[in-house]
């Protein structure tokens, strides 16, 4: 028995719903099997009914081997390649020892432009459809700090005369309620301190995004369109693969990129320099220094969650 099977079997469910399981599971199989098992079937159907079996039973990546790993993300670069004719390359990346990462945003330098927005769409394959965003931008009125009233969509030249602007996006908490609330553990804190999603896990229930203080999650309420040209090839299973409807997704300071001691896409496209990106645990990183030399601040800090997101001012 795989172990994805054994994952799915062991899940805490009622009779119903192990029923509905069992059934469902049957179906698609059976289905599967017609097909592989098929004369009619071209090598290519075959090759797909496979793959889609191998999916619909895999097991939850936080739990999987490195072998484990391996072969899901070689079935999943098969599978678009199949369905696209494109190449990807999907990464599965561990956390590096001794990083936690951590992030710091000068209010005093937003000036608004929303160039970070744009970067974080084409570099984590947003649905272009819905216009999915990761970040908001808010617009405040000098003087106070209302995201009731902020501009979120605001369509003027900026910056705006006596107005701020303020970021918002994944905080990464250290006490992420969003995890506590997940029923099937599709979502979790990595070592490094990135709090992801498994999409193949993710039932789509949404709690996660009701626990959320900071609004920061986003659900799939269709297939998410993105033109074939416009796909990031440059992948990672916990980060910007592609995603399906019906899941919930959201930032991952760019695991894919960050991994590989890059610099998630807002940091990069930032013109004004008003986002800090670094390893908290590295004393001569430049976020340890705006730490320890600006007075910081962060959202909601009654709540406990412990976001590893702050904010400053020069």
């Amino acid at each position: 028995m795989s172990n994805g099977l054994v994952q799915i079997l062991n899940k805490p469910m009622d009779r119903r719903t192990a029923t509905q399981t069992i059934a469902a599971g049957l179906a698609l199989g059976l289905g599967w099997l017609e097909t592989s098992c098929s004369p009619a079937a071209s090598a290519a159907e075959k090759e797909k009914a496979k793959l889609d079996w191998q999916e619909y039973f895999q097991g939850n990546f936080k739990l999987m081997t490195e072998d484990e790993k391996r072969a899901t993300v070689e079935r999943l670069e098969r599978q678009h390649q199949i369905r696209t004719g494109q190449t990807v390359n999907i990464a599965d990346t561990d956390a590096r020892p001794n990083v936690l990462f951590g992030y710091a945003f000068n209010i005093s330098k937003c000036r608004g432009y929303m160039d970070c927005v744009r970067a974080c769409q084409v570099e984590n394959n947003q649905d272009r459809r819905s216009e999915m965003a990761y970040i908001r931008i808010h617009e405040h009125k000098n003087g106070q700090i209302s995201f009731e009233h902020a501009d979120d969509e605001y369509f003027h030249e900026v910056p705006a005369a006596g107005h701020f602007y303020m970021g918002t996006q994944c905080m990464h908490c250290q006490n992420p309620p969003c995890v506590d609330v997940c029923p099937v553990k599709a979502t979790w804190m990595e070592p490094d301190g990135i709090v992801v999603v498994d999409y193949n896990w993710c039932i789509g229930c949404r709690y996660c995004m009701a626990a959320c203080p900071y609004d920061a999650r986003r659900f799939n309420w269709a297939s998410p369109a993105i033109p074939e040209h416009e796909v990031n090839p440059n992948q990672h299973y916990l980060g910007n693969r592609l995603r399906k409807k019906g899941v919930v997704e959201k930032c991952t300071f760019c695991v894919q990129r960050s991994r590989e001691g890059g610099q998630p896409a807002c940091v990069e496209a930032c013109p004004t320099g008003a986002r800090i990106f670094g390893n908290l645990l590295d004393p001569d990183s430049e976020i340890r220094w705006v730490l320890a030399n600006k007075k910081v601040f962060r959202l909601k800090e009654d709540l406990g969650t412990e976001p590893k997101f702050w904010y400053f001012m020069d």
